[in-house]
């Protein structure tokens, strides 16, 4: 049997525009090598870590993990989000995050991230059960 598990996440780009500025080693902390480079190659880069930070609190969150206790240690830098050649946001997961994923089965990893005003939104849906290998 097939399920589905959902999280979603709301971030304030003037909000992680000024944490990380503060502080600026924590972005490192957050984001993958990749990720950093791809949001400050942008015109816009808070932007784009708000929307990624969104995204992978939205995955943890329908990992059932979250980011207290066993998920704010790492968790964050175990979801990368990367651009497909469309733009499109994909996750990769490794890690405690991928072995959660797959003791839950978890087949498929789907994002979408928006941004509007002064705010990012992801949502994450996972497929998992009996059907698919992928985790």
């Amino acid at each position: 049997m097939m399920h589905i598990l959902q999280g979603i996440d709301i971030v304030q780009i003037s909000k992680m525009e000024r944490v990380l500025l503060a502080s600026p080693g924590l972005a490192a902390e957050i984001f993958t090598d990749a990720e950093r480079q791809y949001c400050f190659s942008m015109p816009k880069p808070h932007l784009h870590l708000a929307g990624r930070f969104a995204a992978k609190e939205a995955c943890l969150k329908a990992l059932g993990i979250g980011l207290s206790g066993e998920g704010i240690d790492g968790a964050l830098r175990e979801v990368e989000v990367v651009a497909e050649g469309s733009g499109k946001p994909d996750l990769r997961v490794k890690g405690r995050v991928q072995a959660a994923g797959r003791r839950k089965k978890v087949y498929q990893y789907t994002v979408s991230i928006s941004h509007s005003g002064d705010f990012a939104v992801a949502s994450v849906i996972l497929a998992a059960g009996q059907t698919g290998e992928k985790s």
